[in-house]
């Protein structure tokens, strides 16, 4: 019995140590919703963003609202959602809060740049959507983006999880 309790003691104070961490720096933007600090790898938690490789459409030509016709585009949505999160981030540091690891060993946080959450920006401007699968934080951002048709709301795409079972 005892030694059932010490594991658990034991257990308990990792979980712990892991919840709530905090990981502060200048990270290095692997795409939309991967970072790095030093040697941590980051998922921002919540949400998920094109892959590098993925392409979108949005329009760029429309002929009349009588006839209805517009012309789409392909765009690389994956690497101008990494690019926005560069740009946001502009070499600053930032503060991420972990709750914990998922299957890949990467630290599931929420990051911050000063008092912006980075999670919610990503997917209100359109250049993540909220990953609803495990997360429902983000959904009123993603109703909102899509509305105002920001980011990957502008035209068509495949959500990211469904991209990376096709390809």
């Amino acid at each position: 019995m005892a030694k059932k309790f010490l594991i658990f003691i034991i257990t308990f104070f990792l979980a712990q140590t892991l919840n709530g961490t905090e990981i502060y720096g200048v990270p290095k933007i692997i795409d939309g919703d991967t970072v790095h600090i030093n040697t941590k790898k980051i998922r921002l938690e919540g949400i998920d963003s094109p892959e590098i490789k993925q392409r979108c459409k949005k329009p760029f030509l429309k002929i009349s609202a009588i006839i209805g016709f517009e012309f789409n585009k392909n765009y690389s949505c994956g690497e101008i959602a990494k690019k926005k999160l560069i740009d946001k981030i502009n070499k600053s540091k930032i503060k991420c809060i972990t709750s914990s690891k998922d299957r890949y060993k990467r630290f599931l946080a929420t990051c911050y740049l000063d008092k912006i959450n980075l999670n919610k920006w990503m997917v209100r401007t359109g250049n993540a959507v909220a990953y609803i699968r495990y997360s429902k934080d983000y959904v009123r951002d993603e109703i909102y983006a899509k509305e105002n048709k920001l980011g990957v709301w502008q035209g068509s795409f495949i959500m990211p999880e469904k991209w990376r079972k096709l390809n």
